[in-house]
């Protein structure tokens, strides 16, 4: 294969692809103004980084049965018609959760509850999602499609949490719940809008039962899809829990440091110099946050562009390495670090790193996996990412109420990049992968 950088958005000639990526976009960015408002409204009713951990550890609880019962609907029904109904049902969760705190009678463990639902409607969407996208592109484009979803995911990762610290210091957590409701029908029109086949082998099979177990025999039986899913496995565990920490560094280590940044942010705002966008220094650590999340999310943009361009041309084993190993060592950066505007550019590669990382590894396992098992593969892929990220940010929660939220992320991330050195030692195959 050559070497050279391909069209990293080849895939838009798809006209199904289009309407997809469209109305992802939206429905992404309200998911994510929803997750920050989610986690800085769990924050400010408990006060305590423990309350963050719990909602993760609990929403552990449906994703074994659900992931495996996903992806095994996945490879039995259309999965078009599968993702608007659990679209659907995320979107009734969101205006349920909008409606709760509105109203005043939110407790924090109606976001718990209300956590666990969405985590059940996620275990049944994304097989059927990740599984859908050859549909739409076909063989050739798969991992340039691959690649721009996660460009997709981190662009509205930019845009949900900036809106999320806008409208939450302004408006509220409640408004931002509501517009995430709202976001979904961006991308159930568009997936009623495409044009597909009347008919497909998974559409004309019968109902017979599919075993939901043979996605996790298949990954037993083969040494590189081993070794794929269990560098993701333990990178969700040991380095993805950040995530569920940055409100903490945004209220102690960061806090001084960003407190000049969010001022003069609002002082640009208030004087016109931001197209008129109003920001309020209500919550100025809420708008820290937003900043943060947002820095992670230009990385990945770049990262998903990187290997949208590069990672068809022979490199795909080569950047999943540099990503393997670049995740825990920016995570370790950031930990370290004092300055709010050094903490950016560390969570600026860190986004690099992890989209190498997650977005390479979706793609390999995906063309290395036969079509009749795809559902079901993609659902345990599914579930040990996003098992492990939760039960991680269980234990980081926990960690960083002993031992703050820095040494906690500086810990887990050197454990994960120990674990990164030996993988690329046992599965040497994986780093020459095209």
């Amino acid at each position: 294969m050559s070497h050279r950088a391909r069209h990293p958005f080849r895939a838009l000639r798809h006209w199904n692809y289009r309407l997809y990526f469209i109305g992802q976009l939206i429905s992404l960015s309200g998911t994510w103004m929803q997750t920050i408002a989610q986690n800085w409204l769990v924050y400010r009713l408990t006060g305590s980084p423990v309350g963050l951990g719990v909602m993760n550890g609990l929403s552990v609880l449906p994703l074994l049965p659900m992931a495996l019962f996903g992806g095994s609907l996945a490879d039995r029904f259309p999965r078009r018609w599968l993702i608007v109904l659990t679209q659907s049902l995320m979107m009734g969760q969101a205006f349920l959760l909008a409606w709760l705190t509105w109203s005043g009678h939110i407790q924090v463990w109606h976001v718990w509850v209300m956590a666990v639902l969405l985590a059940a409607f996620q275990m049944l969407d994304v097989p059927a999602r990740q599984a859908f996208v050859v549909e739409m592109v076909g063989e050739e484009d798969l991992g340039n499609a691959i690649a721009l979803n996660s460009s997709l995911f981190n662009f509205a990762r930019i845009i949900g949490p900036s809106l999320a610290g806008l409208v939450v210091a302004t408006l509220g957590e409640a408004m931002a719940f509501f517009l995430n409701g709202l976001s979904f029908l961006a991308v159930i029109g568009g997936l009623a809008a495409m044009r597909l086949p009347s008919s497909s082998p998974r559409q004309r099979r019968s109902g017979a039962s599919v075993d939901p177990w043979a996605g996790l025999a298949r990954i037993r039986s083969d040494a590189i899809l081993q070794g794929l899913v269990s560098m993701v496995a333990v990178s969700a565990f040991l380095s993805m829990p950040y995530t569920t920490l940055l409100p903490v560094f945004a209220r102690t280590s960061l806090r001084d440091s960003a407190a000049p940044v969010v001022e003069t942010l609002c002082r640009m705002t208030a004087e016109g110099h931001l197209g008129g966008v109003l920001l309020s220094c209500q919550q100025p650590e809420a708008v820290a946050y937003g900043l943060m999340m947002g820095a992670v999310g230009v990385g990945a943009v770049a990262g998903a562009l990187l290997a949208a361009a590069y990672g068809d041309a022979g490199r795909r084993g080569r950047m999943l390495t540099w990503g393997n190993l670049g995740f825990p060592i920016a995570l370790l950066g950031f930990s370290l670090s004092r300055s709010f505007f050094l903490a950016l550019v560390f969570l600026i590669l860190t986004g690099i790193a992890f989209v190498w990382q997650n977005a390479l590894a979706n793609t390999l396992i995906q063309v290395h996996v036969e079509d009749s098992v795809r559902g079901r593969v993609m659902g345990v892929y599914t579930l040990s990412f996003q098992a492990m990220m939760r039960l991680g940010g269980l234990q980081a929660g926990m960690m960083a109420g002993a031992l703050g939220a820095p040494a906690t992320v500086a810990l887990g991330a050197l454990v994960s990049l120990g674990y990164m050195l030996w993988a690329h030692r046992r599965y040497p195959e994986i780093r020459q992968l095209a």
